[in-house]
């Protein structure tokens, strides 16, 4: 079975006014506060940005390279609401949304599931998170990690396909990537499947839930969204969490969250993905923790045997955004990427 998973995609703001069918552009940022301006710092960056952009743009030289390798599933962490809404969360400093309409450049790249168990996914509160939902059915995009109760967010998208089996996507958030606890499901109200914390606990409990799900020969891919945006450093805590997933029987563990790619690791024969990182976002031209190269947006291409779930081979291309579009690296940053996971894996 071939997978291709990616980190944070991040259509809104910026990438939606580009989009054919951009939103009223305003923002409620404590510095800016027209979403068009993320559109100018990333064509002074590397120039012109012809607009409106086709909904295939943004994913540039990723699709042919997914098409040639006969991917199974394609799995990303979507941050970003898809709403009309204009009322944004009251007290959160950064809101992303994109206009129902330009989910198209979702389904052109075929999107198979999004992880919603985000920081973002609520910015235009509950309104917003029932269209979010609506938007992503009607397109056909399977989704896991947020609904309109903590049933509906804690169940899996299922993922058939066909010669290899099924595959559960699981989603869930913790408080240690932004997500305000006030947006956990309940019983009784919308919100993300939002982990209590990292405990032994929590992961036994959440191991118990993901089986319930299972029928014999089901792989389970469990998407985290935790963590800090920058800092290589992995917690203990998450460290030993995914451990345990993986002793449960998980084959993937998808961390996101960081803006940076962190370190992989191969535990049981099966892959724990820390920090996917950033993938598609509207940060042209945005300065700062240079250092940690969040301008590269890492492409994981994974293998597993379709019956135990066990990692065969995982390709990890590095992609660049340029004009809001993913163009393949310089030649000298693959070198980079592998000097980094060799660092991060002593």
């Amino acid at each position: 079975m071939r997978l291709f998973l990616c980190g944070d995609v991040m259509t809104g703001r910026g990438i939606d006014q580009a989009l054919p069918h951009p939103l009223n552009p305003v923002l409620y940022e404590p510095y800016v506060r027209d979403a068009r301006e993320y559109i100018a710092l990333a064509e002074k960056a590397h120039g012109p940005i012809s607009r409106p952009l086709s909904f295939d743009y943004i994913w540039g030289d990723t699709l042919p390279v997914l098409e040639d390798a006969g991917v199974d599933l394609r799995i990303v962490n979507l941050e970003t609401a898809i709403t009309w809404s204009e009322t944004p969360w009251p007290g959160k400093g950064i809101h992303y949304r994109m206009h129902p309409q330009n989910v198209s450049c979702l389904s052109a790249a075929r999107i198979s599931a999004c992880a919603l168990a985000n920081n973002h996914v609520l910015d235009w509160g509950y309104d917003g998170l029932s269209e979010t939902l609506q938007t992503l059915d009607a397109a056909g995009i399977a989704h896991s990690g947020a609904g309109n109760d903590a049933e509906e967010a804690m169940q899996p998208a299922v993922l058939d396909t066909a010669a290899n089996g099924r595959v559960l996507f699981f989603s869930f958030g913790s408080t240690t990537s932004g997500i305000p606890q006030d947006w956990k499901a309940t019983s009784i109200s919308p919100g993300v499947n939002l982990l209590d914390d990292l405990s032994e606990a929590t992961a036994a409990r959440l191991c118990d839930q993901m089986r319930s799900y299972q029928q014999p020969d089901d792989l389970v891919v469990a998407s985290l969204h935790w963590g800090s945006n920058w800092g290589y450093e992995i917690p203990r805590e998450q460290i030993v969490f995914a451990h345990r997933l993986i002793d449960e029987g998980v084959a993937i563990v998808h961390g996101h969250s960081s803006h940076h790619v962190k370190a992989i690791e191969v535990f049981q024969g099966r892959l724990i993905l820390y920090g996917c990182g950033d993938f598609i976002t509207d940060y042209e031209g945005i300065s700062g923790y240079e250092a940690f190269r969040g301008d590269l947006a890492l492409r994981y291409l994974v293998e597993l045997a379709s019956t135990t779930g066990e990692v065969i081979n995982a390709r990890l291309v590095p992609m660049q955004m340029r004009r809001f579009r993913l163009e393949r690296a310089s030649a000298a940053d693959p070198k980079w990427i592998c000097n980094l996971m060799s660092e991060l894996g002593e």
